[in-house]
């Protein structure tokens, strides 16, 4: 999708039109291509980074790009996180490149995104035995993190007050479904596929740590002063500058980042400055109960 088809984009309503595949809301337009994005043919040598939304998808985009570039700045601004990993789902109307087209015309090896639940993943992905590295994010912070994003994101559906959003995310009735049941479906998959399943709040603690995780899932040998320049150039305050990283290249009609900024805060515990003790209760209850069977445990501050 070029830049200059997107300044002169007119969102109407069909941006924002909703519907669900298989019990999971998504936008009309994905569900209108759905057949397309389950029929999608991986190839052995894709790498995958999935997480659910606003759980550091961008972050690990960038950290894998540098290892992938030995570093090398220059490759890594070739062009917007958005073009370098195609984002499989997103399906936009034509004349606009969606995710699947832009990945059908990437040679090989390829590196995509998607916010896909297990359960919807395109088949081919398990059948050709693909890497895949799953990053998840405390519900907290995500719910705080998704809430600003869809505040700004003019192509997801507005999400009402912060009261119906906690309501809406608890009920798994925001686009991707219920975050319980992707980080929960994912983690069930993990011991069976090649997925390096990674929480944020590990990634802020120590970046160092998990980067090396990265290197040897991805089977890549880096120098120390290459992994260093990584740890900076993928820092939250450094990354927030980079325009091939940060969304601030597409339109205000699309993302104003004056209503929030893509990157706003990127702090584990930042759930504390948005929800109130009755509200961090009551969604802890509810908490308990969806994760009850899970062996899956989070951090909700570090």
């Amino acid at each position: 999708m070029s830049l200059e088809k997107m300044r002169d984009l007119h969102l109407d309503g069909k941006y924002l039109e909703t519907t669900e595949v298989n019990g999971i809301l998504m936008t009309k337009l994905i569900s209108d291509n759905w057949d397309k994005i389950w029929n999608f043919q991986a190839k052995p040598d894709d790498l995958l980074i999935a997480s659910y939304a606003k759980a550091g998808t961008t972050w690990t985009q960038e950290i894998v790009d540098m290892i992938q570039n030995n570093g090398d700045l220059l490759m890594c601004q070739r062009a917007n996180t958005f073009d370098r990993h195609p984002f499989i789902e997103w399906t936009l109307p034509p004349p606009l490149n969606s995710g699947l087209d832009l990945a059908n015309e990437m040679p090989s090896p390829r590196t995509l995104k998607t916010h896909l639940p297990a359960q919807l993943l395109p088949p081919s992905f398990w059948k050709e035995n693909c890497k895949i590295i799953y990053v998840a994010r405390n519900a907290k912070d995500c719910l705080v993190s998704y809430y600003h994003f869809s505040r700004m994101n003019k192509m997801v559906p507005d999400p009402g007050t912060w009261e119906e959003y906690i309501e809406a995310f608890k009920a798994g009735k925001v686009l991707w479904g219920s975050w319980y049941d992707h980080v929960k479906g994912w983690w069930a998959k993990k011991d069976q596929h090649r997925i390096l399943y990674l929480f944020y709040e590990d990634m802020k603690e120590d970046p160092k740590r998990e980067i090396q995780k990265i290197l040897k899932f991805l089977e890549k040998d880096i120098t120390e002063e290459v992994l260093n320049k990584i740890i900076y150039h993928t820092s939250f305050d450094v990354m927030k500058h980079n325009p091939m990283a940060n969304y601030t290249t597409l339109p205000t009609s699309i993302m104003d980042h004056s209503i929030s900024p893509f990157m706003r805060k990127g702090m584990p515990g930042d759930w504390k400055n948005h929800f109130t003790v009755a509200q961090s209760e009551e969604f802890d209850k509810d908490y308990q109960k969806k994760m009850a069977e899970s062996t899956l445990t989070f951090r909700t501050e570090i």
